[in-house]
């Protein structure tokens, strides 16, 4: 792992353990050029992903993106990281397992939806309201009268 302070290719790994619920490894690491520590995560990937856009274009799937998404739908709500992550990382697990390769995006921003649904109805209207574009108060209006509705 090359150092982010010095760029030295050699750092030595200090300690090991497992973090967010078992599916990723924290490492704490050691620069021995310019005695700077940092950490890493990793996680388990079990194949590319690649989101394919409403203009048909196809880029890689961005884990920090879906992250940061759900992160700002929930901002000042009582969810804390811990389960932020959990959230992200059941969305990934889904990805991956649905068998394919290349996913739509509106298939990921049905999926968070949902998912947002069953955690919290203000980051579920507020990630609605990105997603689907939301443009007037007669669009949230209309929104929110079929939130209560039975699908």
């Amino acid at each position: 792992m090359r150092c982010p302070f010095c760029g030295e290719a050699d750092t030595q790994v200090k300690d090991s353990r497992p973090a967010e619920d078992g599916t990723a490894i924290r490492r704490r690491r050691f620069c021995p050029q310019c005695s700077q520590r940092f950490t890493t995560v990793e996680r388990v990937q079990l194949r590319e992903l690649v989101v394919i856009k409403a203009d048909q274009r196809r880029v890689g799937f961005d884990r920090d993106k879906l992250a940061r998404s759900i992160r700002t739908a929930l901002r000042k709500r009582p969810v804390d990281d811990e389960r932020i992550e959990r959230i992200v990382n059941g969305i990934v697990r889904k990805l991956e397992a649905s068998g394919e390769a290349e996913i739509p995006s509106s298939e990921i921003g049905e999926l968070v939806m949902d998912t947002l649904k069953e955690v919290d109805a203000v980051a579920y209207v507020r990630f609605a309201s990105v997603y689907r574009d939301f443009r007037e108060t007669k669009d949230f209006k209309a929104f929110l009268g079929t939130m209560d509705q039975p699908k």
